[in-house]
This record gives structure tokens, C-alpha cells and sequence, in this order.
């Protein structure tokens, strides 16, 4: 039987709301109106409104044609939010495209929270978290913070194919970090450990030396750039090794999906013997489902997480996992954006890369497959 292909269910999540304003009547040589923009653009008062603040059903074209008008014309929403651009909030923003219980279920994320505001409270700075469902609602909100000159800068989280952020940031003139592997080729500075690929190395050649040979992986969003090179060094490690992945599964980082995946792959006569998760908190879930399912791990199945949480050293077997350092990856991003933003600030050189920590959840590959339940 060949092994499963494909996705893992995924989820949804709510999406915020966002404020309108009024800019104030004016003619040549002051401020310009809400009905300038729109007739420049082509469109009603009712579209430049929609355009700015996410709503109604505007075409990106569209919506992208009146934002650059009224970058031209020098117009904001509210003539209160122009004044409050020129001065400091001093409050950064931290955008999250995740489902609501993935954030509340994922340490990853405390983790990440914890290094920034290490950083940014001794210093009189604050964090405001947002949760949004797609690029949509966050591109809105980002024209929405800066309009209303509520933050002064924003960390970016999960860098993406074709991802529009960058230079929307750089229309909109805030200052923002990208969390990620360094891209010196991207708009938005990036921070994080670089030579990815020789941690996933580490994890292969792990597992090849215990004798495994049926390796899957269970990844997230496909167009998340962090999945697309982790599992390019995943498939180039295994091809150097003379194998192919027993399969690649695609989730939203939520329990359901991580449980349906491992669920997939275990459940053939020719199951797998190791899985590498794309974090820890996959791979937890992944552990609890072969437990139920009467699986031991490691003796009938290896398991490798990615992030080096404190709750993989919590769980028992404690977890195998790949360090990437969050914590200190989000202090860094911090200091760096401060710098951006004006302040005397020192960057922090990231001069590491991710390393495997070989713990209790990885063993020999069993000499023959435990049949499936």
C-alpha cells in the first residue's frame, strides 16, 4: 500500500475589526479631501473608505489603485491619525496569521513574546498582539495601525511566497523585522538563525544512523517559506541517503490536523517508523495519537519536533527536537526594530544555527512494523 500524499484538514480562525475617519475639507496647498482621492482614483467616497479599512468587496486592483492615489495626494483617513504618525507611541506590533487555538495552544509563541518584551519593557515600550485569518485582514490592518499612528513599528511573523507585506510596510513608511532565516534580498530586514538546512541534516543523518528508512514529515502551510526550505534540505538529505520521503503532509500547525496526519501515516501495514514534525507542539500531538493507537514510542516509532520548547523536556518520553533559539531570535528582532525605530539600541549579532537535541522520543528503528490498529 503507498503511503498517504497530500494535506491534513485545516482550520479557520476570526478575524478583528478596524476604524474609519474623516480626513478635513481642503483645496490646493492644504490637506486633501476623502472626494479628491476618490475622484483621482476613479471611485466613490464609500470605496476609498473600504480600500483603507479592509472592507466591502473591492477588487485587489482596485483596492491597490486607491491606496497608491492617495499615497500621492498625501491623505489619511483622519486628520488627528496624520498628526499622531509624527509622534512616538512607543508600542510595537506583533501580527500573528494564526488560528485562535493554535496561538493559545503553541508555546511557541510565549516563547517568541517572552524575548520581545525582555526587551522592549526596560526601554518604556509595549506590545500590542493582533490575530488575523489571511493577508487581507492583515494587510487592512497594518494600513489601519498606521492611520491611526498607534504603533511604531511591527514584527512580521511567517514569511511567505509572493508576500505582498514588505512592501506595503515600505508604502506605508513603518518600520517592521521579518522573523526568519536571513534574506538580505527581501524589503523588510529578517532575523533569525541561519543554515536551516544543517539542522535538518542533523535530523536525517539521526535517524538514518538508528536505522530508519520509512522517514516522513509532517510540515505546515505549504506557502510558508519556512516550510518550503525545510522541506527542500528534507528531500535533499534523504536523496543523498538513496531514499524519498514515505511522505510529506501538509497542516495549519492545530491539533486536528497534527493528529490526522500522524494518523494517516501510521495507519498502513507499511507504516512509518519516524516522523519529523514541523514543531513541538505537532509532535506532541503526534506522540499522544500513536500512544492511543497502542504505538510505543520510541521502540515502535521515533519522533522528532522542531523549536526546542520547555514542554518537550516536560513530556515523557522527553521529546527529540531541532533548538532555534526563540527566545533569543525574538529579543534580537526586537533590539533591531528599536534601532529602526530611532532608538540608541544595539543589535544582536545571530551568529548560531539550529541544532538537534537528541532526547528519549527518538530509538533503533523497529526490526518490523507493528500492524496498524
Amino acid at each position: 500500500m503507498s503511503p498517504p500524499t497530500g494535506n491534513a484538514p485545516t482550520g479557520n480562525a476570526p478575524t478583528g475589526s478596524a476604524a474609519t475617519g474623516n480626513a478635513p475639507a481642503g483645496k490646493q496647498g492644504r490637506r486633501p479631501t476623502i472626494k479628491a482621492v476618490a475622484a483621482a482614483a476613479g471611485v466613490s467616497t464609500a470605496a476609498v473608505s473600504q480600500a483603507f479599512h479592509g472592507k466591502g468587496r473591492l477588487s485587489e486592483p482596485t483596492r491597490q489603485r486607491i491606496l497608491d492615489t492617495a499615497g500621492e495626494l498625501g491623505w489619511s483617513p483622519s486628520a488627528p491619525a496624520a498628526a499622531l504618525r509624527n509622534a512616538r507611541t512607543r508600542t510595537l506590533a506583533l501580527v500573528v496569521r494564526r488560528p485562535t487555538d493554535v496561538l493559545g495552544a503553541d508555546p511557541h509563541f510565549s516563547e517568541l513574546i517572552t524575548g520581545i518584551e525582555g526587551e522592549l519593557a526596560p526601554r518604556g515600550y509595549g506590545l500590542l498582539l493582533h490575530l488575523v485569518a489571511g493577508a487581507q485582514e492583515e494587510n487592512a490592518l497594518y494600513r489601519q495601525l498606521t492611520a491611526e499612528g498607534r504603533v511604531d513599528g511591527a514584527v512580521l511573523t511567517d514569511a511567505r511566497t509572493n508576500d505582498p507585506r514588505p512592501a506595503l510596510l515600505a508604502r506605508l513608511g513603518l518600520p517592521a523585522v521579518l522573523l526568519g532565516p536571513p534574506d538580505r534580498a527581501g524589503g523588510v530586514p529578517s532575523v533569525g538563525l541561519g543554515h536551516q538546512g544543517a539542522a535538518v541534516e542533523e535530523v536525517v543523518r539521526h535517524l538514518l544512523d538508528l536505522g530508519h528508512r520509512r522517514i516522513a514529515y509532517v510540515a505546515g502551510p505549504a506557502d510558508l517559506q519556512h516550510t518550503r526550505l525545510r522541506r527542500g534540505f528534507f528531500e535533499t538529505a534523504l536523496k543523498a541517503a538513496g531514499l524519498r520521503p514515505y511522505a510529506v503532509l501538509h497542516t495549519d500547525f492545530t491539533e486536528v490536523s497534527a493528529v490526522a496526519a500522524t494518523r494517516a501515516l501510521l495507519n498502513t501495514p507499511d507504516r512509518a517508523t519516524a516522523i519529523v514534525y514541523a514543531n513541538d507542539s505537532m509532535a506532541v500531538c503526534g506522540i499522544g495519537a500513536a500512544q492511543r493507537d497502542g504505538l510505543r514510542v520510541p521502540d515502535d516509532l521515533s519522533v522528532v519536533g522542531y523549536d526546542n520548547l520547555p514542554l518537550g523536556r516536560w513530556l515523557h518520553p522527553r521529546l527529540t527536537t531541532v533548538d532555534q533559539q526563540v527566545q533569543r531570535v525574538g529579543a534580537a528582532a526586537a533590539r533591531l526594530l528599536l534601532a529602526r525605530c530611532g532608538e540608541d539600541v544595539e543589535e544582536t549579532v545571530l551568529d548560531d544555527r539550529p541544532r538537534l537535541v537528541v532526547r528519549e522520543s527518538t530509538g533503533p528503528a523497529p526490526l518490523s512494523p507493528v500492524p496498524s490498529t
